[in-house]
């Protein structure tokens, strides 16, 4: 099969389809690899480390789409809807319960559209490929809180770990998954006070054995989400609904009653976000202040550390790119994990939360 992998054109988005690494295990499988040229570069990768690994690189993002199976990291910009062919394979990140725009492309253009986040193994929100970069995110989260939250970049100059003789700032955690485990992970060890709200008990007790004393759990109600935000000198939005829209649980009336110079890190931006306030931002320009708290919107995160996020992707995706590079749309006939990510094909809308999102588009 021949396998395309353009350039990611999302602002400062430096992650990439495919590792070097990862084309060597389809060539190895007799695939045929065309990389933009440059495409890699961002994440460490040069041409030549393609070219080594049995790749061809192309000059023209279109060299690189007009392939069987197109590999990408996030969805598909409107700059590049004129590259979607019928019943070409896409693999990628999509979110589309956040973007009507894109579903009604892909249903127009009558492509194979599989996205990453909504592949998902037997058990509870098993998404394997979801989960490696929502450990990015989530770490990422106090990490970019915390520097917003220096008095130079708008914050109210809290230093999370304080120091002896005055107190450590404090962290509030919306969802206790992947993203708000890890971000608590992160928290904890820089010495905030962290509180973690879920509506999954049984996710709560598993908590306290991985934190036992050092965070606070509560479950997640509206008066205890209203409580913990008014002190939060760091929100973090880790709600995880696969495939739809996330809710909004903290309304733009609770954000004017937080601390001017607060910080609201939303990572379910993807989905739409948590915070009625919170709109996508840029790695350009990350962050706005809304009613005097300073909002980070960014809605691809693990582009900022493209080395370890996309091997990290790629360590998750690529038995599945194998399956569909050997395979084609039978790989979805034979392993019920992906074919739950299948999300639009011949021009129909076919994922069941997203379906939801959309009913007249069904």
């Amino acid at each position: 099969m021949e396998i395309g992998v353009p350039k990611e054109t999302k602002d400062q988005e430096f992650r990439v389809g495919l590792s070097p690494s990862s084309v060597r295990v389809l060539r190895e499988n007799g695939h045929h690899i065309f990389v933009e040229s440059q495409a890699g570069n961002g994440a460490g990768f040069t041409d030549e480390d393609y070219s080594n690994a049995g790749a061809e690189i192309v000059d023209k993002a279109s060299a690189a789409w007009d392939r069987e199976l197109v590999i990408k990291v996030k969805e598909p910009l409107t700059s590049e809807y004129k590259f979607l062919q019928k019943e070409q394979l896409l693999f990628t990140y999509l979110h589309l319960a956040a973007n009507r725009q894109l579903t009604e492309y892909l249903i127009d253009c009558g492509i194979c559209a599989i996205a990453y986040e909504t592949v998902e193994q037997p058990g509870a929100n098993r998404l394997p490929l979801l989960t490696p970069m929502s450990i990015v995110a989530g770490r990422l989260a106090v990490q970019f809180g915390a520097r917003f939250l220096e008095r130079q970049q708008g914050g109210r100059g809290v230093l999370l770990g304080g120091i002896p003789g005055v107190k450590a700032g404090k962290v509030v955690i919306l969802g206790g998954g992947v993203v708000g485990t890890e971000a608590a992970k992160i928290a904890v060890g820089m010495g905030a006070m962290v509180q973690i709200l879920d509506v999954n008990v049984e996710r709560l007790s598993y908590l306290e054995t991985l934190f036992g004393s050092r965070v606070e759990l509560l479950y997640s109600n509206s008066a205890h989400i209203e409580a913990a935000v008014k002190e939060a000198d760091l929100l973090i939005g880790a709600v995880l609904i696969p495939g739809k829209k996330a809710p909004i649980l903290v309304s733009r009336e609770l954000v004017k009653q937080m601390r001017p110079g607060s910080v609201i890190v939303d990572v379910a931006v993807d989905q739409g976000g948590c915070v009625e306030t919170l709109q996508p931002t840029s790695h350009t320009n990350p962050v706005y202040i809304d009613e005097g708290v300073v909002h980070y919107g960014v809605p691809n995160m693990p582009g900022a550390v493209p080395w370890t996020s996309t091997q990290a992707l790629n360590n998750s995706t690529l038995p599945y790119t194998v399956q569909l590079a050997n395979l084609g749309t039978k790989a979805l006939e034979l392993n019920p994990a992906l074919a739950k990510g299948l999300n639009v094909k011949n021009h129909h809308l076919v994922h069941p939360a997203v379906k939801e999102v959309f009913p007249d588009l069904g």
